[in-house]
C-alpha cells in the first residue's frame, strides 16, 4: 500500500494550485474524477469568468492564461434584469471569459512532476480513525487503497471530505446550466433576478458559438424552477428553446461566517469545500486559488491547520463583506432602489 504525506481530493482550481505550491519535500498524491486530457468525462458547470481578484492572484503567480483557454467574445459589461419589477441596467465589469474545463486542465498541467496525479478516479471512503489514515478509490473498475498523514479536501460543494468531519451545514443551491446554439442574439453577459423562483440569480454567457443559461436554485423543485426561469427568458427573445446539453452541480453559498470550515486534525478544506465562495456572485475561482495558496504555505509549519486558520482571516473578512453585499443584491426593495437610482450604471449608445 502506497503512503503519502498529503493526499489531495479534487484537482479543480483549489486542488491544482495547492499541489503546485505545497512544499516540494512532501510526498503528495492528487485524486480527481476528471479526464485530464481531452474533452471527455466530468466538466464542472461554471459561468467561466475570471474576476479581477482571480486575475490579480494569477499575476502574483506569474501565470498568463493561454489563448486556447480563453473564450470569445470578451465582454465588458453585464446586463442586469429584475424580472419581477421590469427593471434593467447595464454595469461595467472586468471579467475574462474562459472555458472552465480548459482552465482546469491548464492548471493541472502546471502540477510538478514529483506529485502523483490520479485522474478518472472516484474516492469511495476516507478513514481518519485508522492509523495510518487510509483512503479507498476506484479507477477503471478496480479498487485501490492508500495511506496518508494529512488530507486536503478540494472536492467542491458536494465534498466527501467535509462530510467526514464535524463541519457545520452550509447553505446550498442547485446550479443548473444548459448550452444552446448562438443565433439571433447579440453576445452579452446577463444577470437575472426573480424572487419567485430563487433568492439567488440566473445568468447568460456566450462562449464562441454557444449561449449558456444557468441559474442557482433552491434544492427543492430546482429543475421545475429552472424551466420556469428559462421560459421567461424565451418570452423575452432569448434563443433557449433547443438545448444542446444540460449540466448541474451543487453550489455552496455561506450565509454566515461560521459556515466556513477550514478543517480539523489531519484534514484541511480549501476552495468551495471549505465554503470559500462569494455569497453575492457565487464567484469561487479567486477564493479557490487564495485558500489553496494559504493552505500550501501552512504546510511549512508544525501545525498546518492552526496556521491555515490564521492566514485565512483576511479571506474570511472578505466573505463577510460579500455577505453584506448579498443582502443588498437579494433584498428586493433595496435592489429596486439601487437599480432605479442608476448608480454606476452605463447608458448604452443606441
Amino acid at each position: 500500500m502506497n503512503h503519502y504525506n498529503v493526499v489531495v481530493i479534487g484537482a479543480g482550481v483549489a486542488g491544482s494550485i495547492f499541489a503546485s505550491y505545497a512544499p516540494s519535500h512532501l510526498s503528495i498524491c492528487v485524486i480527481d474524477k476528471k479526464h485530464h486530457h481531452g474533452n471527455d468525462g466530468f466538466h464542472k458547470p461554471c459561468g467561466g469568468l475570471l474576476s479581477p481578484d482571480a486575475q490579480k492572484t494569477l499575476s502574483k503567480l506569474k501565470l498568463s492564461v493561454p489563448l486556447e483557454v480563453c473564450a470569445s467574445p470578451q465582454m465588458f459589461s453585464v446586463k442586469t434584469v429584475d424580472l419581477n419589477n421590469n427593471l434593467k441596467q447595464v454595469y461595467q465589469r472586468h471579467y475574462i471569459n474562459i472555458h472552465r474545463h480548459r482552465f482546469d486542465q491548464w492548471l493541472i498541467s502546471k502540477i510538478p512532476n514529483h506529485v502523483n496525479v490520479i485522474d478518472q478516479a472516484i474516492v469511495k471512503n476516507i478513514d481518519f480513525k485508522s492509523i495510518p489514515h487510509t483512503l479507498t478509490y476506484e479507477q477503471s473498475g478496480q479498487t485501490h487503497t492508500l495511506s496518508f498523514d494529512m488530507c486536503v479536501g478540494a472536492d467542491g460543494a458536494n465534498s466527501l471530505v467535509r462530510s467526514k468531519l464535524n463541519a457545520p451545514k452550509i447553505r446550498q443551491y442547485m446550479a443548473i446550466q444548459e448550452h444552446f446554439k448562438l443565433e439571433d442574439m447579440d453576445p452579452h453577459l446577463g444577470c437575472f433576478f426573480d424572487q419567485r423562483l430563487t433568492d439567488s440569480y440566473g445568468w447568460i454567457n456566450v462562449k464562441n458559438e454557444r449561449v449558456e443559461f444557468g441559474a442557482a436554485l433552491p434544492l427543492q423543485d430546482s429543475l421545475k424552477h429552472y424551466e420556469a426561469f428559462k421560459s421567461q427568458l424565451i418570452s423575452s427573445g432569448y434563443p433557449l428553446a433547443s438545448p444542446i446539453f444540460k449540466e448541474a452541480c451543487l453550489v455552496n453559498s455561506p450565509k454566515q461566517l461560521n459556515q466556513i470550515f477550514c478543517g480539523e486534525d489531519a484534514c484541511l478544506l480549501i476552495g468551495e469545500a471549505a465554503g470559500w465562495i462569494s455569497p453575492s456572485s457565487l464567484e469561487g475561482i479567486s477564493y479557490a486559488m487564495d485558500s489553496a495558496l494559504m493552505a500550501a504555505a501552512s504546510m511549512h509549519h508544525q501545525n498546518p491547520l492552526k496556521e491555515y486558520k490564521k492566514r485565512s482571516r483576511k479571506l474570511k473578512f472578505k466573505i463577510f463583506l460579500k455577505i453584506l453585499k448579498s443582502v443588498v443584491l437579494y433584498t428586493p426593495w433595496i435592489r429596486i432602489l439601487v437599480m432605479k437610482s442608476g448608480i454606476e450604471a452605463i447608458k448604452e449608445v443606441k
